[in-house]
């Protein structure tokens, strides 16, 4: 069993950041700006549905905050993605590389295109994909032909590679994209959980040729449900519109469509709740970096667990906070869990690993010891703005 009295610091501790209720939610949204105003709007013109002049304001001041060229409003992050493989040229039997420890969203997506997730391994400095793993096993199963990337194992292509930021923790992008230079892969950023976050100070989402955001009720910023496809090109954001908007050709009054397209458009009324959120964002990346630092002050001194922290080369948006375990495992996550929820604080393990899913328990995949280690040393636990006094 756990020590009593660590269970109790640990409880005691956090109790000590977060304000005095019978029951703290793992991460709420907060409306604190012109929200009802837009969307207010929105109902008193009637421009509730994928037209309106929201849905290009919220595209436009994203883009410059993520200091982008370009961004397409979707309904989901996972629409996101989808749309953002696809555009790339993901087709059917191709493997695309991704971390086994993300939401499952990113290997789904994959699957939308008809191909193939093959899981690869994460490092414990970033919890994100590890570039240098990477690239000694692709060392191993890579076969170059005419500066296309096979499986020699499998004969498959090996078309791209989607890191995720896990938390809002960027993961070390230079290095993957030397990897990926070497083995000419795409890279595709799910970008879903790190808006506001900067790797060497270039906010995440702008290094690979396409990158997803997500804007989910629990996300730093939301738009209800809905997602962006970002890119620096031009002519792969006109195609992610048109292939959103259902592939329809403009016309007065013909329906003429001239692709296989996707109803993936955001509605205006959610892009007018995200307009408002955008401008509350700084303030929001502000209160969420203060609450992280008074977690970390907090738990300084206990031993066995401690608070995780961006790396030296990231300023993270500390969107989920998380608590690691510390080896030997003296402390068991399973009953943490269950004293930080008994206690009204809302905790939440880290994702199952994609491979031990059984729909993905086949698929192709490299050593995963880091993964399933992370696995029982992570927990999550409340994270909203809300949470500091006064805000």
């Amino acid at each position: 069993m756990m020590n009593e009295e660590k269970l109790t610091l640990i409880v005691g501790k956090l109790k000590e950041v977060l304000p005095k209720k019978d029951f703290i939610p793992l991460h709420e949204p907060s409306f604190v700006g012109n929200e009802w105003k837009y969307v207010k709007d929105c109902i008193d013109t009637g421009w509730v549905s994928s037209v309106g002049r929201y849905v290009e304001l919220f595209e436009k001041n994203l883009a410059e905050f993520i200091g982008a060229k370009r961004a397409v409003a979707v309904v989901n992050g996972t629409a996101a993605l989808h749309i953002a493989l696809k555009i790339l040229g993901v087709r059917e039997n191709d493997e695309v590389l991704v971390p086994a420890l993300t939401f499952i969203a990113t290997a789904n997506a994959v699957v939308y295109c008809g191909a193939i997730p093959h899981f690869v391994d994460v490092e414990e400095r970033t919890l994100g994909l590890d570039p240098y793993k990477l690239n000694e096993y692709l060392y191993e199963i890579a076969d170059i032909k005419n500066g296309v990337c096979y499986n020699k194992f499998t004969g498959r292509r090996i078309r791209a590679v989607v890191p995720m930021h896990t938390f809002g923790h960027p993961i070390d992008i230079e290095t993957l994209i030397e990897v990926c230079n070497e083995y000419h892969l795409v890279l595709v950023e799910d970008a879903a959980e790190s808006l506001g976050s900067y790797y060497k100070g270039k906010h995440t989402g702008v290094f690979g040729t396409v990158s997803a955001f997500s804007f989910n009720g629990n996300k730093i910023i939301t738009t209800g449900g809905g997602g962006a496809i970002v890119t620096n090109d031009d002519r792969l954001a006109d195609l992610a519109k048109h292939l959103t908007s259902t592939a329809k050709i403009p016309h007065r009054w013909e329906y003429v469509h001239d692709m296989h397209g996707y109803n993936y458009r955001m509605p205006n009324i959610n892009a007018a709740l995200g307009c408002a959120q955008l401008e509350k964002l700084p303030e929001f990346l502000t209160k969420k970096r203060e609450l992280a630092k008074k977690y970390i002050e907090a738990l300084r001194d206990i031993t066995g667990i401690h608070f995780f922290e961006e790396t030296h080369f990231s300023k993270s948006n500390y969107w989920l906070n998380t608590l690691i375990i510390e080896e030997p495992f003296e402390l068991k996550r399973d009953e943490l869990l269950k004293v930080l929820n008994d206690s009204g604080i809302m905790s939440r393990p880290v994702w199952r690993p994609l491979h031990q899913l059984k729909m993905y328990k086949d698929n192709p995949m490299m050593d995963l010891s880091m993964t399933e280690k992370l696995y029982q040393k992570i927990i999550n636990i409340p994270s909203s703005m809300s949470l500091l006094e006064g805000f």
